[in-house]
């Protein structure tokens, strides 16, 4: 079984200490544990996660809402077989001791494919906003729409961070790391393609598709560098 092909099922609690010297913290240790297990879904505990590839966010389909408040985007909801957040605490947790970097992948509703990649990847606590740490971009394709929110804290609907006169996340109806207001719109509406009846209202990456266009897929995902 090839390690990449082991898929993640999120867990929104944190474990107990006792726990942690038996209960998987991240792909490789459930592959080591077990090498002929079969590919599929499993339970992991994320906290204090250090190596694999772990994907923390993705949109498919239009099957989840993303439009909601900050405990639910700190610990995380949707399911790791579909449309998912893994949580923002979860996320820090990963980052904190470890040099990462981010792939994020997409597509648009003609089939069409690119990619932004990141050298160094990590979020503040929550005592800094889980504030937003982003450099190093390659394009593959779709521009560099996240530089932008680096340094910026984490905004929702009822917790407004963001460096504007008003609520971004309320005004784009999504959540992230909102500057005045934002490039890159992972967490916005679903919709479908072009669509210019509400300004930038969306899954946006601007610097691909624009304000007026929807993205069917994109996935933001991160590998410790060594």
């Amino acid at each position: 079984m090839k390690l990449g092909s082991v898929l993640l099922l999120l867990v929104l609690a944190p474990v107990f200490s006792s726990c942690l010297l038996v209960l998987p913290l991240d792909c490789t240790e459930l592959y080591n544990q077990d090498n002929n297990r079969p590919s599929g879904i499993y339970t992991i505990f994320p906290i204090g996660a250090t190596s694999a590839v772990q994907v923390f966010q993705r949109r498919m389909d239009g099957s989840m809402n993303f439009y909601r408040p900050w405990d639910q985007y700190k610990m995380g909801f949707g399911n790791a077989a579909g449309e998912y957040w893994l949580g923002l605490e979860n996320l820090f947790y990963m980052t904190l001791r470890k040099h990462y970097e981010l792939l994020v992948d997409m597509e648009d509703f003609s089939g069409n494919k690119a990619f932004a990649r990141y050298s160094s990847f990590s979020i503040d606590s929550e005592f800094d906003g889980y504030k937003l740490n982003v450099s190093g971009f390659t394009d593959g394709g779709a521009g560099d729409s996240l530089t932008y929110h680096s340094g910026q804290k984490f905004s929702t609907l009822d917790k407004d961070q963001d460096s504007a006169r008003g609520n971004c996340a309320r005004s784009y109806l999504g959540a992230f790391w909102y500057k005045e207001c934002h490039y890159a719109n992972p967490n916005g509406v679903y919709r479908w393609g072009a669509d210019g009846t509400i300004y930038a209202v969306g899954v946006i990456w601007r610097h691909w598709k624009g304000y007026d266009y929807s993205l069917k897929s994109i996935s933001m995902k991160i590998h410790p560098v060594q």
